[in-house]
């Protein structure tokens, strides 16, 4: 065939996929009302983790992985907004790593909430201003974030889904790389690219600000200057993107959960994530821990936070792979609340085994 033949045949099966996204959303439609009389949530994660598994399976090629998830996600997107408009709750300012992992998570239809603290995406939640929210709970190279742990304690919502970002910082600016004179960012993006700072922009100045958005905003103002940011500050402050992927560690990822007051179903392949707090006694730890040996349940984090009630007691927060309705996982969680003055099951939710 010549190019106008291919490129014919091309916006033949454009005109296909419209058809059938269009058919699809008719059912979104019926779905939606049938939800809207009984009462129940637009976004199901355990629905929303087998599509995308049975359409992983299907796709042959030569159709990469990441992009077919990448379309689902949008499609996904605009199903829940023809159900009804959902609000996310996410730690701001836009152009954030939260707001790029919650865009990641529930595309480009809903609608976004930048909030200054974790303390007020969960106040959103709770006061049903937001329906979802987006935090930070663990970084790979920094460690959890305390003050998404500590929230836990005094909130009613739960975890319902959670994401796996991978923190990928970029230079921008609105000069030439030659042209740089400073360079803007916070501290933590410094750390994270500071060999390839020495190597690529050696004797320029750093200076670090609050969050990469604030630096992306002071480089679109300044001659001369850039930031380190995310692709998303580049779009939002007209930057242009001078290197991708310039952190010194490939594989620095952010784990994200998706807050929100809905428990989601059994999928096979899910997280629990639970809070308890120990007496003060030789090998209480130790006792705690063992139901979970006995019943053969994996651990995949272990925190301890300080419980900011007395001197020297902690809760002890825990991810472990199963669902509270699970048989062996319940059995663990009932011999956990013998031993312990306080258990709180904070969520299940379906596991997320790639990285977006």
């Amino acid at each position: 065939m010549d190019l106008e033949e291919l490129r014919g045949n091309i916006d033949r099966v454009d005109a296909q996929i419209v058809e059938l996204i269009n058919e699809r959303y008719k059912y979104v439609l019926e779905v939606g009302e049938w939800k809207k009389q009984r009462l129940e949530a637009i976004y199901v994660p355990e629905r929303e983790k087998r599509v995308m598994e049975r359409l992983c399976k299907l796709n042959q090629g030569p159709m990469p992985e990441r992009t077919l998830r990448a379309i689902y996600k949008e499609i996904m997107s605009g199903s829940l907004v023809l159900e009804r408009r959902l609000r996310i709750a996410f730690l701001g300012p836009q152009a954030t790593y939260t707001h790029q992992a919650a865009m990641a998570k529930f595309g480009h239809s809903v609608e976004y909430l930048a909030r200054n603290t974790i303390s007020d995406v969960f106040r959103d939640i709770e006061s049903e201003r937001a329906d979802y929210g987006c935090v930070p709970v663990e970084n790979s190279t920094e460690g959890v974030v305390n003050h998404t742990l500590d929230m836990f304690m005094d909130s009613n919502v739960e975890i319902c889904a959670e994401i796996r970002f991978a923190i990928r910082h970029c230079l921008m600016a609105n000069c030439a790389k030659s042209e740089i004179k400073k360079v803007y960012s916070h501290f933590q993006s410094f750390g994270q690219c500071r060999s390839w700072l020495s190597q690529n922009l050696p004797g320029v100045e750093q200076v670090e600000v609050g969050s990469n958005t604030r630096a992306a905003e002071l480089a679109a103002a300044e001659p001369g200057a850039a930031a380190i940011a995310g692709r998303l500050a580049a779009e939002i402050y007209k930057l242009n993107l001078i290197q991708e992927d310039i952190q010194d560690s490939s594989g620095n990822t952010t784990r994200f959960l998706v807050l929100g007051k809905q428990s989601p179903a059994v999928t096979g392949d899910d997280k629990t994530s639970i809070c308890f707090a120990v007496g003060d006694r030789v090998g209480a730890l130790y006792d705690s821990l063992l139901p979970f040996k006995k019943e053969n349940i994996s651990m995949s984090m272990i925190e301890s936070r300080p419980s900011k009630l007395r001197n020297w007691e902690y809760f002890f927060f825990i991810d472990l792979l199963g669902h509270r309705e699970d048989p062996q996982v319940k059995k663990a969680i009932r011999e956990l609340s013998n031993n312990c003055l306080f258990v709180k099951v904070l969520g299940s939710y379906p596991r997320c085994d790639f990285t977006i």
